[in-house]
């Protein structure tokens, strides 16, 4: 087990991280804190074999692509990109141009419509500089891989910020045993969301108690921003129950101190890499599914679903180091010994 969304069988993630530059914004050039994470819900080969999907929007101040398709049909299809908020039309653009490089025969006569999604990194990256390009986008689902996944300050985690500490990206995972079956709960997140006041590590009500280190120049706090929540799992689900997990993705948010603020997007997506031979492109006539049923309990699913994505937004702060960004902004690591001492008292 790696503790990551690529325990999931077939799940693999993949980064490009952008660190350029120091001192005064000169927009177009920097200072460049950003990158582009990709996350594939199917092997390279078999991305065009499209996953069922669910999505849920705590606070919608934020885009992901692809969510009416989700919400339309169950479905999602290509890869997942999450990046910053003004490149996330790029991160779109270009995973449908890889596509259609890697699978031209089976796109001549068809779309993709797949997902990208953002949270904003302006506080230290030169956001309207447009630093990440199509190759970024490409290159990050070239690499995606099942590999252990670095945290932190990595990929389009690279510039974000969580109770007003340095977060970005994040993973876990979960085992569950389903009527003697074991099944995988994955978790993604990038984090960039919460007020230090409310911080909460596992119960414990820390913010009020953790004023140092603060963030310098710029805003004080920054609570109105956002985080994308991605859960995977191989249980065959069915939409309807992919839409479940995914509003229960929210309740880790809240356990760390999350209260979905005006200004926050709060997205979460939820996806299956079960079913694979009935959603094959071409399949025809009737289809059979093995799922799990709703009148089962689905309670262990949804617990381990709450607590991967708490993990996950943890596990961004725990790994993220210090960062100074354009202007000189600069955003505190969690202090980790403050934190032991505080949560030991």
């Amino acid at each position: 087990m790696l503790n990551a969304i690529t325990d999931v069988p077939g799940v693999h993630v993949g980064y490009v991280t952008l660190i350029d530059g120091e001192g005064s914004l000169i927009v177009g050039k920097g200072p460049v804190r950003t990158g582009i994470t990709a996350i594939l819900p199917r092997p390279h080969g078999e991305l065009l074999t499209p996953v069922f999907a669910g999505f849920f929007s705590l606070n919608g101040n934020g885009e992901l692509t692809g969510a009416h398709l989700i919400n339309e049909i169950g479905q999602l299809g290509g890869p997942i990109t999450i990046t910053n908020t003004h490149s996330c039309g790029i991160a779109r653009d270009a995973s449908v141009q890889w596509m259609a490089a890697r699978f031209p025969d089976d796109l001549a006569d068809t779309f993709g419509l797949p997902v990208a999604a953002e949270t904003y990194d302006g506080f230290l990256n030169d956001i309207n500089g447009f630093h990440v390009r199509a190759e970024h986008v490409q290159k990050a689902i070239d690499c995606a891989a099942g590999d252990p996944l670095e945290e932190g300050a990595i990929g389009g985690g690279t510039g974000m910020i969580a109770f007003g500490f340095k977060a970005g990206s994040g993973t876990a995972s979960r085992i569950v045993d389903h009527h003697g079956e074991q099944v995988t709960i994955g978790a993604f997140v990038q984090a960039n969301f919460g007020d230090r006041r409310t911080f909460t590590l596992r119960g414990h009500p820390l913010g009020l108690s953790l004023a140092e280190p603060a963030m310098r120049h710029g805003e004080a706090e920054r609570g109105g921003s956002s985080i994308i929540g991605v859960v995977a799992t191989d249980a065959p689900l069915l939409p309807h129950q992919l839409s479940r997990l995914a509003r229960r993705a929210a309740l880790g948010m809240a356990r760390t101190g999350g209260m979905a603020n005006h200004t926050s997007g709060d997205l979460f997506l939820a996806f299956s890499t079960a079913h694979q031979a009935a959603l094959a492109p071409g399949a025809a006539g009737f289809a059979g599914l093995r799922f799990i049923p709703d009148s089962q309990d689905l309670n262990a699913l949804f617990e381990a679903t709450g607590d991967a994505i708490e993990e996950a937004i943890l596990n961004s702060l725990v790994t993220a180091t210090e960062m100074t960004g354009r202007d000189g902004n600069f955003v505190p690591a969690l202090p980790h010994g403050a934190v032991r001492a505080l949560f030991l008292r």
